[in-house]
């Protein structure tokens, strides 16, 4: 009796450490979670219902104009064209490779189609022409693939590499030294899994886009948009939903920059970049528009003329009617089209962070 007497003491001891330390954990949970409100907040000095002053939200960011800007770019990879010519081949290669070409036949077929449907004007070239490079992007003419899941993933991944390659040749350019392509594909490769995990970010942003293309097809099959009012309202809705993508999408795809630094993880690349568009969100998201809309002019430009160059020719010279010279064509400015984005965010990057104001 006298041994049962004398371990309860130490029973109930053991109890009220492990009390003390449970306390103690959750003590220091709670001050940690103060603190990140308490950084959180001193990062973000507007609150949501109250109006901030103008002079408390103006943050600097001096920026060249959109076209001496899109030119600076452009003199940049020009200087060093041979590094970026070899990372566009690379790409072109490796997609090649793993992915394939589109398909010849079924933008032979479409084409097919469209001359027996289309008139023999000008206008009507342009638009046929506008057609097929509308389907060429938008399915790449693969369609019925039985490969079409691992495809989409491998073309992720080749699209990723040539990202980081492209990043860290810049960086390494920008810093004053002269690097090599092999360099670049050897050294550009640790950030591959933040970089992935960003980039899921991003497609969980573009998550109202989505809604937005789902309820428009409804609506479009239920003829709801025939009615003025009902379609108006559709319309907003569909407007907030991608302005709703859009405000989201601009630090995140500062983020995909940042998440290449060495030792920087995803969730601190988020943070970073979340930081950084305070006050300049609408003039980022200005310049990214301005890189898309610049690039799709370019592929109108150069693609249209080339389609209905290569109807012409495969008309004169029947014997190359199977060639896939519109196919390799897109391939091309594929690879161009990475480089030049990547090329372009980073610039833009680097002018950001050199205007290190203190969130507005």
């Amino acid at each position: 009796m006298s041994v049962k007497k004398a371990a309860s003491p130490k029973k109930k001891t053991t109890k009220k450490s492990q009390s003390a330390v449970t306390s103690t954990k959750s003590k220091k949970l709670k001050d940690r979670l103060k603190t990140r409100i308490r950084d959180f907040l001193a990062r973000r000095p507007h609150r949501s219902f109250r109006m901030t002053r103008r002079r408390d939200y103006i943050r600097s960011l001096k920026l060249p104009g959109y076209f001496s800007f899109t030119f600076e770019v452009m003199r940049l990879l020009w200087k060093w064209k041979k590094i970026f010519i070899g990372v566009v081949i690379i790409y072109a290669l490796l997609s090649l490779l793993f992915v394939g070409l589109s398909s010849q036949d079924t933008y032979s077929q479409l084409s097919g189609t469209l001359n027996e449907t289309s008139g023999s004007s000008g206008l009507d070239e342009i638009a046929k022409a506008g057609i097929l490079l509308a389907a060429s992007v938008g399915s790449g003419f693969n369609a019925g693939s039985n490969l079409e899941a691992q495809q989409i993933v491998i073309t992720v991944l080749i699209l990723l590499i040539t990202w980081l390659c492209t990043v860290w040749l810049l960086r390494v350019i920008l810093a004053g030294q002269r690097p090599k392509l092999r360099d670049g594909l050897y050294n550009s490769g640790a950030p591959i899994i933040p970089t992935v995990m960003v980039s899921i970010v991003i497609t969980l942003q573009l998550l109202p886009v989505s809604i937005a293309a789902v309820v428009m097809s409804v609506a479009s099959a239920s003829g709801l948009l025939d009615a003025g009012v009902v379609s108006m309202i559709f319309w907003m809705f569909v407007i907030l939903l991608g302005v709703l993508s859009l405000y989201w999408m601009t630090s995140t795809i500062l983020a995909l920059i940042i998440v290449t630094l060495p030792g920087m993880y995803p969730m601190n690349a988020l943070r970073t970049a979340s930081d950084l568009v305070i006050g300049r969100r609408i003039r980022i998201l200005l310049r990214i528009l301005w890189v898309l809309i610049v690039t799709a002019v370019v592929w109108v430009v150069i693609m249209i003329p080339f389609i209905i160059f290569d109807a012409w020719v495969k008309k004169v010279l029947p014997a190359i009617a199977d060639w896939p010279i519109v196919p390799i064509a897109l391939l091309v400015m594929g690879s161009l089209t990475i480089v030049w984005l990547a090329s372009y965010m980073y610039v833009l990057y680097r002018k950001v962070v050199d205007d290190d104001a203190a969130p507005a």
